[in-house]
Formats: C-alpha cells, structure tokens, sequence
C-alpha cells in the first residue's frame, strides 16, 4: 500500500486488497493445512525456498494480512502476530537470546513482562539487570555487559505511565551494539511510532487498544528492518551463521531486511507455536478499523477524569502524562503530541485499603483482569496484576501499593465522573 497514505486510511485499507471478484471483507482462512500438486512444491517451502502457506501453525493468510496492517501503521518492514502480548515479547527476545546472555530491562514494564524476563526466562540461562527508566545516561551505561543482547522497555509503562525518553534509551542501546524493543501497546501507532525515533523492534498486545473490545488475546511483533544484524557478526549469530534445521539457511543473507522476522517465523513458530486463531486475527482487524476514531475519545475523556481528580479533596494523588504538571509532561509532548493513552493512575487519602473499596463500590466501571478497551474498567495492581511483589518491589516498579489503575474507555465522560463521584461518597 502507499506509504503516502495516513494513519487513518491504513487502519481501513492496509493488509488485504482484494482483487477483481474477490470478497471486500478480509476473509478468515479458517483451515490448519493448504494443497499443492507436487511433493516439489511442498518441499521448496520447507527449505524456504519458496513463499507459500503449508501449515498454519506458522503461517495464515488471514494472521498474515493482519501483521501486515499493523507493520504499515508502525512504519516496519515486517511483522508477525502471536496468540498473546506475552508471546510476542517473548518471541521478540528469545529470537536473539539464548543462555548465557544478558538482557537490560526497564523497571517499570508490565508486571507479566517483568516476570517472564525475570523469572522464567533466567531459568533459561538469560540473566537480566534491571534499570530505572529516568536514570541518566551514565548510570544506564553500567547496566550492560559484554554478553547484553537487547534493551527492552515501554513507550508508555503499564501501569506506572512512565513515558520512556526514546532518544536516550536508542543512543545508549546502540552505543553498545545492541537493539532496543519497545513495546507500544498502551500509545500505539496512534499516538506514537518509535520507529521514528530510532527504536528497532515494536511489540504489542493487541488484546488492548488494537482489538478494543475485550474480545480475543493477541500479540505482535513488528521489525523496523534498520538494525544492522551483519555489523556485529557472531553477536547475533542465530541470524547471521547457518542455522542447521533449514539447511544451513542463513538469515540475514536470505531474507535482508525481513531475517528478524523471518527467523522468528519459521523457527520459534514452528517450535513453540504460539499462533493466534484465525478468527481472532479477523475481530482484531475490526478493531483496527476504528483504531483511529477511538483513541483520540479515550485520551479526550482520560483527560477530563484526570483534571476531575486532582480538584477531589479525597484523592491523593494523580499520574496522567497529559495533565501540565505531571512529571512526563514534557517527554510526552515531545513523542506523543496528540495524546499519550486512556489509562490514568491514582491514590485515595487513606491508603491501600480505602482504593480497594473505593473500587468496589463502582458500578458503570468494571474491576476486571484487563485494560484499554472501549469500555472503562478498573485494577488494583498491588492486588491483581502485580500481587506476587512485595511493597518494595512494588515501588521499584513504579507501582504505588495504594494505586488504582483506571482505564477509561469512549462512554461519556460525565457519566465516568459521576461514577467515581459516587463511589467517593462511601469512603
């Protein structure tokens, strides 16, 4: 598709072009296997020797037209997508990981992130150093080793709201050879393409702003093709020395720009097959479809929440990066001019105890496991996503154990705030 095009032309047009005759509405390719008439045929597509679709545990037309929608719209030269947001940053970090190599990790990322990376992927042999996403450049710098493979943050941090300084983290990054994955979930392409200021990979969770709807788990992957893999040689030798199982096939020499990709499919997909259905792939696309329309709503009325909070004489605090005097104000405005996302961040006067039953007496906002979607909802994530911390831990993470994680969706904002107003009136 043109590149000439805006953002909110892609949301409608990108991915599937029918032809002469064929359907308008990307159709689901609802189907585990595909036909070929010669054992030949088949076999070139094993040894990647030619384009095709053979099973879909790698690869769908449907999962495929969608990735490539979300590529256009974050500006990359190839994407996949996952069965989940944690797939994809798995995938994203285990494509250029193996044991006995080091990664830097923002602080203030996603709590399921921060464990996968921390946790699980060490019992892996992947040792992580965990770094504060506001540390100047010089303490950043004593984070890396000489094993250190890849940098990964948050553009917007789920649910600290800590707006990452993209420019610092990419100099830092490449001044040690290595790329920096950024997942975008909460801004999305919408809002902000780091592409554009020289991130390398892109991860989302499609499950939140992109599907919209609380309606199907899903992640992605999008590689801005500009990361130099072949520089550094033995570095990243997963692409760039024979890799056995494909015949000696050598990522970056095969597939340029694509190998990042490439390998991610045609190995761990294989391997691990974290493949979203084919029907869920299709709802997300709808969601896509209005991507456009509905983010500028969420940040509209997470704004007016926000203003509405910091003149409440019972709340004790506010965390909004489109509120003036909010600490990331200005980096928000820098990366994220039109908005920053729909997810706001409070405290109540009395601490831990009085949010949890502020929350409970909310009636048009619901207390669910989830975020950003059209609907508001609402999350203790001391209690919730982030309970295995303790309260230390907690605020290394940039989570308050009194916060409240207010996600306010495209419902009028009057009625959000006299939501809350009432729920106040309890405590």
């Amino acid at each position: 598709m043109s590149k000439g095009y805006s953002i909110e032309t892609k949301c409608i047009q990108s991915g599937w072009h029918p032809k002469n005759g064929e359907v308008r509405v990307l159709p689901i390719y609802q189907s585990t296997t595909y036909k070929y008439e010669t054992s030949d045929e088949m076999g070139k597509l094993f040894d990647l020797e030619q384009e095709g679709y053979f099973y879909t545990r790698l690869q769908n037309p449907t999962n495929d037209m969608v990735a490539q929608k979300i590529c256009e719209l974050e500006g990359g030269v190839a994407a996949m997508l996952t069965s989940s947001g944690q797939a994809a940053n798995y995938y994203a970090v285990f494509n250029i990981c193996e044991a006995g190599d080091h990664v830097v990790l923002s602080s203030t990322v996603y709590g399921g992130t921060f464990n996968l990376l921390t946790v699980t992927m060490k019992k892996m042999g992947i040792q992580c150093t965990i770094v504060d996403p506001d540390s100047d450049e010089e303490t950043l710098n004593k984070a890396f080793q000489d094993n250190t493979k890849c940098v990964v943050a948050e553009s917007i941090a789920n649910p600290a709201l800590v707006v990452l300084d993209f420019e610092k983290f990419v100099k830092i990054a490449h001044a040690h050879e290595v790329p920096l994955i950024v997942d975008n979930t909460f801004a999305t392409p919408i809002n902000c393409r780091p592409f554009e200021y020289g991130v390398d990979i892109v991860t989302h969770s499609t499950t939140k702003y992109m599907d919209g709807h609380a309606m199907c788990v899903g992640g992605a992957i999008v590689d801005s093709g500009n990361f130099d893999w072949k520089k550094y040689g033995e570095k990243f030798h997963g692409l760039t020395t024979p890799d056995e199982s494909y015949h000696g096939v050598i990522y970056t020499e095969k597939f340029g720009k694509k190998a990042y990709i490439t390998k991610a499919t045609v190995q761990l997909m294989r391997d691990l097959g974290s493949i979203p259905s084919p029907m869920n792939s299709f709802l997300l696309n709808i969601g896509l479809e209005t991507l456009h329309l509905r983010v500028p709503r969420h940040c509209e009325n997470a704004l007016k929440v926000a203003e509405w909070l910091e003149q409440n004489e019972k709340v004790a605090w506010v965390n909004y990066p489109g509120l003036k005097g909010n600490k990331y104000y200005e980096l928000a405005q820098k990366y994220m001019p039109n908005g920053t996302c729909g997810v706001i961040s409070f405290g109540l006067k009395g601490g831990r105890q009085v949010s949890v039953s502020f929350m409970d007496h909310l009636k048009l906002a619901a207390i669910v496991t989830h975020v950003a979607d059209a609907r508001t909802c609402v999350l203790h994530p001391a209690s919730h996503t982030h309970r295995q911390m303790n309260d230390e831990q907690l605020m290394e993470a940039g989570v308050q154990p009194d916060l409240i994680r207010f996600s306010v969706g495209i419902e009028n904002a009057d009625d959000i705030i006299a939501d809350i107003e009432q729920a106040l009136m309890y405590i």
